[in-house]
């Protein structure tokens, strides 16, 4: 169970002393406040449990259960908070459930809903609660007028026991619930990284190649006029319709390098990581030991996480030099880009490399950038290793 670093779990309250401090008051209001809350939580989960139960045989039966399972989730919420201020358990917030689950359809986030591991342990830890509450306010209140001067350690007992219960049943279940959380929320970065390279191969083929071979088709409209009357003119028009369609070629030769580099499927990453040194506009040595080729989506990923990094070499280091080199280590790529450059590159504020980031850390990647001012700029990308196919 991870928490944030201002807000350790494994926190204990300090030593015990017979005296009541603001501890152990804290600790006893803590007790005191378990019946009111177990009432409600358990009011709400039998309520929930029965007439859900009960009205399943019906259209809403079903819809209300989810809905009340998704509302436990607030009485979680609820709990933990008065756990953290009165008896300091931090423990860390499940994951949401996904929205877009809803926009998919009425029955599947039914489903989703009906089977919310975090809304049910919730529901279990209210109902079990309620002997619990009871047990601690009548022991807090009746130790005030009889044994108080062991109350300190009578409430400690106690807290200990709501602490382990917290822990266990409020606290997010498995890494596999949080890792599901943190896919949910790469998902976006994903789709939006997506719909942006729509945009931009839409925008350079309607700019570029769309419009030339407009009017290259123009031009030899005209010249098919003037086959007749003047073919000297129409020999020069064909001539500069020749020169258009090879520059229109070479802009779709770029686009399509953008999509998906021809070089890399035929001959790999180390062919097509040369290529992309030919083009900066510094001198790059690139180094691939590779035992094999990485599945095609980890392999073009890699691709142009270079060629992105060799562009800011170009635009913004200043560099005299540049090193690439890509090995594996384990189950995981591994890329970096070196420079002489004069440094300060950063990941903040909304730069190529804040973007970068995003991407690689939507398929499980990581980014690292070390960049002194004054230089030199090293980036350490790693992906993980899937095979690819064989041949």
């Amino acid at each position: 169970m991870t928490t944030s670093p201002s807000e350790p779990d494994d926190a204990r309250p300090p030593r015990l002393r017979p005296a009541l401090d603001v501890w152990t008051w804290k600790e006893i209001a803590h007790l005191l406040s378990n019946l009111p809350t177990t009432i409600v939580g358990f009011v709400y989960s039998v309520v929930l449990v029965s007439v859900g139960a009960g009205l399943s045989v019906t259209v809403i039966g079903l819809p209300l259960l989810a809905l009340g399972i998704q509302g436990a989730r607030g009485l979680g919420m609820a709990e933990r908070a008065r756990a953290r201020v009165l008896i300091g358990v931090h423990v860390e917030e499940p994951g949401a459930m996904a929205r877009t689950r809803r926009e998919k359809g009425f029955f599947p986030w039914l489903w989703s809903g009906l089977g919310d591991r975090v809304g049910w342990r919730t529901l279990l830890y209210s109902f079990i609660r309620l002997p619990w509450g009871v047990v601690t306010f009548a022991v807090t209140l009746v130790g005030f007028f009889t044994f108080w001067p062991v109350l300190p350690y009578v409430t400690r007992a106690l807290t200990n026991a709501d602490r382990a219960m917290v822990r266990a049943l409020l606290a997010p279940s498995d890494e596999l619930e949080r890792r599901i959380a943190e896919l949910e929320s790469d998902r976006g970065v994903v789709v939006d990284t997506a719909a942006a390279d729509l945009r931009r191969i839409e925008r350079d083929l309607h700019d570029g190649a769309q419009a030339r071979l407009v009017a290259l088709a123009m031009d030899l409209g005209l010249a098919k006029e003037k086959l007749t009357d003047d073919p000297q003119a129409a020999a020069r028009m064909v001539d500069e319709a020749h020169g258009e369609v090879k520059v229109a070629l070479q802009e779709l030769r770029d686009l399509a390098r953008g999509i998906h580099p021809a070089v890399l499927t035929d001959r790999g990453l180390d062919a097509a990581l040369s290529s992309i040194a030919s083009r900066c506009t510094v001198p790059v040595t690139v180094g691939v030991e590779l035992p094999g080729r990485p599945a095609q989506a980890i392999e073009g990923i890699a691709y142009f996480t270079v060629s992105e990094l060799l562009q800011n070499v170009s635009k913004h280091s200043r560099a005299r030099s540049a090193a690439v080199d890509v090995w594996r280590e384990g189950d995981r790529l591994m890329l970096r880009v070196r420079d002489d450059g004069t440094g300060g590159a950063r990941t903040e504020g909304g730069t190529g490399l804040a973007g970068l980031t995003e991407r690689l850390g939507a398929v499980d990647g990581v980014l690292v950038v070390e960049s002194p001012e004054g230089g030199p700029t090293t980036v350490t990308a790693e992906l993980p290793w899937r095979d690819g196919a064989a041949g």
